[in-house]
């Protein structure tokens, strides 16, 4: 058989016919002429095979109780599903069965890292239905613990997203600072977190000289902390490779899905309830509301460090216009127990109040001992509100049928409504980048699964 013969044999497509290799191309042909490399690339199983990967719960990555299942082809996540429910406590139906003073026990403990705001937007709706104003020394206080709890939030996000990327220094100092702010809380509530600090009527006691010393002393410190944390981000080119383009969502992705808060600004609209929908007399503060365009985990990171500076400046706004006065409206049925006389314990009533109380007369024991037991009515109807917390926007639908309790008290958590883009900017990119994208939508699970 002639060599001609072969090739022509071979171009026959003869399903006999040996591999023969073109020298000149460098290729390898199968029997019927095919290219073994175009052939095994279609057939890779890299690109067919879709591998099913359980992320969580854990920390860290999936914030603990955040379970997620990720379809993958290759290194290529091609489907999330985050499957919540591991943290779920029952708040909102609980709050059904107690009076409207013991709901901010409640909600305090929702978005744990934010519980100020909780109970204040919380309140304003059951002021809205009492028809109540309250004073102004505890509309400023509403607003100095507001802040310095966004700021304590926000080193949260730092430290806990800086440890998930590998920067674990990060950990370490956004955690040294959050500590000044919880000394802070528990000079003025006696509690660091989930303080029920703030109630329907104003707030639970009156701020010391004490704190506000110790508040003058943190807005000394905390400029220099933030300029750290921007050295030390900044000077970080592996941090700016695992930031920058990764998790991208746009503003018409984020009105879409409802995103609201740092992730939203980040995408370059200044949308901020303090200033769109001012509430407790923030149209009065001089602040602004940082935004950046680059729709990506960097841009969320700056938002946040600039929130801190802004917040800053409110804080410092505060204490200036801070003049003595009461905390909680005159009201007494609605006033307790916020006036109540503190014992030596920091908690409890004074034996000086209780025989007071006692001394009264039989109507005032019996008042006492109502508002104790019962609380006060709140006149039927339907209200909603929302402030904004350091996630984004939280909202309080609260139902009253004229009873001493809530008969409905709904949440709008942003954790929960900002996690449906979780799939959305993960989906296309690779498994590391969804702890980074997730870790920017900063969740906290108690309010997702209230």
């Amino acid at each position: 058989m002639t060599e001609h013969s072969t090739s022509s044999r071979a171009s026959a497509k003869d399903p006999f016919a040996a591999t023969a290799r073109d020298t000149t191309e460098g290729k390898v042909y199968t029997v019927t002429g095919g290219d073994w490399d175009t052939i095994v690339g279609s057939d890779d199983p890299l690109h067919h095979e879709k591998l099913v990967i359980n992320m969580g719960p854990q920390h860290p990555s999936t914030h603990g109780v955040l379970r997620l299942v990720l379809e993958m082809e290759g290194e290529t996540v091609t489907d999330v599903r985050p499957v919540i429910g591991y943290l779920h406590t029952g708040i909102e139906k609980n709050m059904e069965y107690r009076t409207w003073t013991q709901g901010s026990t409640f909600v305090t403990r929702a978005d744990y890292l934010s519980p100020i705001a909780n109970e204040t937007v919380y309140c304003l709706a059951v002021e809205r239905l009492l028809g109540v104003e309250i004073t102004e020394r505890a509309r400023l206080i509403r607003v100095l613990m507001l802040e310095l709890n966004r700021i304590a939030s926000h080193l949260v996000w730092f430290a806990t997203t800086g440890m998930e990327l590998g920067a674990t220094t990060m950990m370490i100092i956004g955690f040294r600072e959050r500590e000044m702010i919880l000394e802070i809380f528990e000079l003025i509530t006696g509690l660091r977190m989930n303080m029920a600090y703030v109630r329907p009527g104003g707030v639970a006691q009156d701020v010391t000289q004490e704190a506000i010393d110790a508040i003058r002393e943190f807005l000394k410190v905390m400029p220099q902390r933030l300029k750290q944390y921007e050295n030390l981000m900044n000077g970080q080119p592996v941090l700016h490779a695992r930031t920058k383009g990764v998790a991208y969502l746009d503003v018409s992705g984020c009105l879409a899905l409802g995103v609201t808060g740092p992730v939203l600004r980040s995408a370059g609209l200044p949308w901020d309830l303090r200033k769109t929908m001012p509430y407790l007399g923030y149209d009065e503060f001089d602040f602004e509301v940082p935004t950046e365009t680059t729709c990506d985990v960097y841009g969320r990171w700056m938002v946040r460090w600039h929130e801190c500076q802004e917040s800053l400046k409110i804080i410092k706004q505060v204490l200036d216009r801070l003049e003595p006065g009461p905390v909680m409206v005159e009201d007494k049925k609605i006033a307790w127990p916020a006036q109540l006389a503190i014992g030596t314990d920091g908690m409890g009533n004074s034996l000086s109040h209780v025989a007071k109380i006692m001394g009264q007369s039989m109507e005032a024991l019996i008042h006492h001992f109502k508002l104790v037991t019962e609380g006060f009515r709140v006149p039927a109807g339907q209200v909603y509100t929302s402030i904004e917390s350091p996630r984004g926007e939280i909202g309080c639908h609260a139902v009253s049928d004229g009873g001493t309790r809530p008969y409905r008290v709904h949440l709008r958590e942003p954790s929960f409504v900002n996690l449906q883009a979780l799939p959305a900017i993960s989906e296309g990119g690779l498994l590391a980048d969804v702890v980074a994208g997730g870790a920017s939508l900063d969740p906290v699970m108690g309010g997702v699964d209230r």
